[in-house]
């Protein structure tokens, strides 16, 4: 299939669950067209709330339908949505554990020539540190739906982190997503790749040029960041002489961090990330970013090998 973006699958996802289910609410802060939200507007204005340029209001407003039996899903871009309102997602989602779902696009430096202003590279951090929040970020537009059917049935705060670029189909025909699941597409005995949202396909690509120069390389889509599937991580550890992880985000605080600080405690193996090595983004084309900031298979190529070497 195309390649298609993962806010587009969210966008026709919403839709479905609004004709199917009364409870579903939705609200975004002015960006309905670039969150894709504007589907269901159209299809269900009693159902739809926009709350103009104010990302805190929308989170009030989104934890107070929740108390009524709705089940809301609040949009906006992944910089707005978890930094101009941070502190009401803290108090009035997650201290209150109140039904909130949270699903943001324009996530990574894949927002492109917008630039650093609205690349959000530090959103998984900010919601992972967050007590009874779910951090989620789909691989393809494939996950993105079952993402979305899950969370809807999911009781509690949730984040789910989209992006802006289409990206291509990784996930197997008969895939279907579990909250704190990952799915292993090939566990390594000489490295593993642990990845979330369009590394993957990086990853994947990584991984078969390695195989081909008989570097024996898992592949691991941890969609789930928050809770972290332990399990798989510490058999990837196990089974493998070195860790790689894959994220566009920060190497702080994220999937990187989240895998470090597990395997620290508990079976301590040489961890490589790969990610934005603490700094903003800058204006430019989505593929010439990600070779700027060395989100490319050639550099998860390069860490393997190195990693081995040592």
């Amino acid at each position: 299939m195309n390649p298609k973006a993962t806010r587009d699958a969210y966008g026709e996802t919403l839709l479905k669950l609004g004709r199917q289910r009364q409870d579903i609410v939705v609200l975004d802060a002015d960006l309905s067209g670039s969150t894709k939200t504007g589907k269901f507007a159209k299809e269900f204005p009693e159902r739809f709330f926009n709350l103009g340029v104010s990302e805190q209001d929308m989170i009030g407003t989104a934890a107070g339908l929740s108390l009524t039996g709705k089940v809301p899903f609040a949009s906006t871009f992944a910089v707005f949505g978890t930094g101009r309102a941070w502190d009401q997602i803290r108090l009035v989602v997650c201290y209150s554990n109140n039904n909130v779902k949270l699903v943001t696009t324009h996530g990574g430096i894949t927002v492109g020539e917008d630039g650093a202003s609205h690349q959000a590279l530090e959103d998984i951090a900010l919601m992972r540190v967050l007590p009874n929040m779910t951090v989620i970020v789909p691989a393809d537009a494939k996950e993105t739906e079952s993402v979305i059917n899950a969370v809807a049935d999911h009781i509690g705060p949730v984040y789910v982190r989209l992006g802006r670029s289409k990206v291509p189909y990784v996930m197997p025909d008969d895939y279907a997503f579990i909250i704190g699941r990952s799915h292993v597409f090939h566990m390594g005995t000489d490295a593993n790749i642990i990845a979330a949202g369009i590394m993957v396909d990086i990853a994947l690509s990584a991984a078969r040029a390695l195989r081909e120069q008989g570097i024996d390389t898992g592949v691991i889509n941890m969609s789930t960041i928050k809770p972290l599937d332990e399990k798989v991580v510490l058999t990837a550890a196990k089974s493998s002489h070195v860790i790689v992880t894959a994220e566009e985000h920060s190497v702080i605080g994220g999937l990187g961090g989240a895998v470090c600080e597990f395997l620290s405690e508990n079976h301590p193996v040489p961890v490589h990330r790969i990610g934005v090595n603490d700094s903003f983004g800058c204006s430019g084309k989505p593929d010439d970013l990600l070779k700027l900031y060395g989100l490319t298979s050639d550099s998860i190529i390069n860490k393997i090998k190195k990693a081995l070497n040592k």
